[in-house]
């Protein structure tokens, strides 16, 4: 049973799990089991070059990041587990207790986040009552988001990046993964606002 799986292994997937994992010295999060399931096949960054976002060097390709981004999880944060090439199907169960299928096996967690892209149609069974049109994309493109408040779905769920309705700017979903970790670290420190800083000097 994982405390948080996250689905999805692009900016706003791999955010969160980064802020998740850097958390782990923190009581109310030290015996947190964190997983992220990271398809990355149909990533809109596999072809992605970037040149105006804070922080990451010019002409930066979106699939490096891709690959650069998992390789830190790894290094700086191993216990948040990462669950490669496979891709969910369907979720069921609730708040407490999902299910979330892949095309290899069944996961249970407690809380799931939904990091994956805006394409339509919607390829995971068991939230289609919760997909709309994207507020913020074009209608000519056809995507879709899923119903939320502040990232927030329903109990149990929450949805990041663009398909939370953000824009597709990867400074943009990758504060959105952020924000849904530091709203479920303080659900964890029953309620207390939490978030986590690295400085010099501690």
């Amino acid at each position: 049973m994982y405390d948080v799986l996250i689905i999805g292994g692009g900016v706003s997937g791999v955010s969160c799990a980064l802020l998740l994992g850097s958390a782990s010295n923190k009581p109310f999060a030290s015996d947190k089991k964190i997983g992220v399931i990271a398809h990355q096949k149909t990533s809109s960054l596999q072809n992605a070059v970037f040149n105006n976002v804070y922080g990451i060097p010019v002409g930066k390709l979106g699939s490096e990041l891709l690959t650069e981004s998992l390789d830190h999880l790894t290094t700086v944060y191993p216990h948040v587990e990462q669950i490669l090439n496979e891709k969910v199907l369907k979720i069921s169960g609730e708040a407490g207790n999902f299910q979330i299928t892949t095309n290899s096996k069944t996961y249970n967690s407690k809380i799931i986040v939904i990091g994956i892209g805006s394409g339509s149609p919607f390829i995971i069974e068991g939230l289609e009552k919760y997909v709309i049109s994207h507020k913020k994309a074009a209608p000519e493109k056809n995507r879709i988001q899923l119903k939320n408040d502040d990232h927030f779905v329903t109990e149990g769920i929450y949805v990041c990046g663009t398909l939370a309705g953000q824009r597709s700017q990867l400074a943009i979903a990758s504060g959105s993964g952020a924000s849904v970790a530091g709203d479920i670290l303080t659900l964890w420190n029953n309620g207390n606002h939490a978030q986590v800083h690295d400085a010099l000097g501690k």
